[in-house]
């Protein structure tokens, strides 16, 4: 297996498919991990994911099994949104720095057996029908699979030919890292302007970490240099007085340009990440989405190069992974529609604050922005939701599902659907327990959603088959 593109979502990939024993090698052309002030957010759902793959400690389960944990969170630039997730699962958000993340699952492949090629650049793909040809600048690799994690300009994607829907820019923003000569002066948090926003991180003793959105037009093309000077006018213009800084450690640009891949999956080639879809990064929804991606596509990967499902089953990742992107794009997009500068909008503003502050209208808005709303397939009862944390007698839900492994949950009553699941006793874990899940038997797939639910050992033979292959 080769993935294309070393950052957190390929890491991350690659060290799923390390755990099941899966030969992989990771091609990056960087030579290091950079550190960029970018994403440094974990959101719910994906904490909740990779606390179920062990990365992430347990937490202490609440008196109240039905306690909720709150984060206040911001919409569009407005603190009207409050986060929230079970208490089983620990906080709605987990503050963790892009390059941290990368670090940590490098590691974690390495120790795996997984082959990383730094400062090898990908020059071509090829899919040859039987296996995929990988040409880098050092020599030519060969697959069964590659999975393209090389981001928004990914080479993957242009090989296998696959299209996307975008939709132009609407504003132009650019980051920076830099001192302020008069940090006093300077609002921190979000600050709406008559050309945009700015979002800044105040440091006095340091470099500040400062965004700007402008909505002025022409837009710049997106791969103009970003400089001192950009920032320190765009900021300037916003906030409507001189905002003098210096010694700038980082600048890039970034817009709400979007792109959506039309297909996650051509043959032997797959996209994840940005190399699937890019938005603007309001909400830090990106990286969670790439990361659920890895962790959606890497058990299902790795059990067809292991032969034990069908390569069909990869036709699921682009059922399952597409609508979730489409989903976050069109947040995002809403986002920056809310930003518009201009008085014209304060109605439309002054509206969805008015709506964030009713129960059923926020719950609905943190579980899109956190994933926790994300549900696969259009099943019914359980089946496609995930599993909460529950305690299960000793373990939780999270921690039977360490081993990367489906567990069949059988409840009182559904012992006896343990002799249907003996024919894939190599492949799945079974667990008894004394607790009301609302089903006698709770079939649940290694990234933590539900495949199957019922008390039908017909149906449960079925979904085993369909999920995991035959007995």
């Amino acid at each position: 297996m080769i993935v294309v593109g070393g950052g957190p979502v390929g890491m991350l990939l690659a060290t799923e498919l390390g755990r099941h024993g899966v030969p992989t090698t990771v091609v990056e052309k960087l030579t290091a991990t950079h550190d960029e002030p970018r994403a440094g957010t974990l959101h719910a759902r994906t904490a909740q994911s990779l606390l179920r793959r062990g990365y992430l400690p347990v937490p202490r389960p609440p008196r109240d099994p039905r306690a909720v944990v709150e984060t206040p969170f911001h919409f569009g630039g407005r603190p009207v949104l409050t986060l929230e997730s079970p208490a089983l699962e620990g906080p709605p958000m987990v503050g963790q720095a892009q390059s941290d993340i990368e670090r940590f699952f490098e590691a974690k492949a390495r120790s795996l057996g997984v082959t990383i090629l730094r400062g090898h650049r990908v020059t071509g793909v090829r899919d040859d029908g039987g296996h995929v040809s990988v040409t880098t600048d050092r020599g030519e690799l060969t697959a069964s699979y590659v999975v393209g994690c090389d981001g928004a300009r990914s080479i993957v994607r242009e090989a296998a030919g696959i299209t996307g829907t975008t939709h132009p820019a609407t504003f132009a923003g650019l980051l920076g890292l830099a001192r302020l000569d008069d940090e006093a002066r300077v609002p921190g948090g979000w600050t709406q302007g008559p050309t945009g926003w700015t979002l800044i991180n105040v440091n006095p003793a340091g470099h500040s970490r400062i965004l700007t959105h402008e909505f002025t037009e022409p837009l710049p093309e997106r791969d103009a240099p970003a400089t001192l000077d950009d920032l320190r006018a765009a900021a300037s213009r916003i906030l409507g007085h001189d905002v003098p800084m210096a010694d700038p450690a980082f600048l890039g640009r970034f817009s709400d340009f979007t792109r959506l891949a039309d297909d996650y999956r051509r043959g032997r080639l797959l996209l994840a990440g940005d190399a699937a879809h890019v938005h603007a990064p309001l909400g830090g929804q990106g990286l969670n989405l790439g990361l659920q991606d890895a962790l959606n596509l890497g058990w299902k990967l790795a059990m067809v190069a292991m032969g034990t499902a069908p390569d069909e089953l990869l036709d699921t990742y682009h059922t399952e992974r597409h609508p979730v992107a489409e989903a976050v794009i069109e947040n995002t997009r809403a986002q920056a529609a809310l930003m518009r500068p201009g008085p014209e909008f304060e109605p439309l503003r002054a509206l969805v604050a008015d709506l964030l502050s009713t129960s059923d209208a926020n719950r609905l808005l943190s579980d899109r922005i956190s994933a926790q709303g994300v549900r696969y397939g259009d099943g019914h009862g359980l089946t496609g939701e995930f599993l909460p944390n529950f305690p299960l007698g000793e373990l939780t839900v999270a921690e039977l599902l360490h081993r990367g492994r489906p567990v069949l949950l059988l409840g009182p009553g559904a012992a006896g659907l343990a002799d249907t699941a003996a024919g894939w006793k190599d492949g799945i874990d079974v667990a008894g327990h004394d607790e009301d899940l609302g089903e006698p038997a709770i079939l649940l797939r290694p990234d933590g959603y539900v495949a199957w639910a019922g008390q039908d050992a017909e149906r449960l033979a079925a979904a085993l088959t369909t999920w995991f292959g035959p007995r």
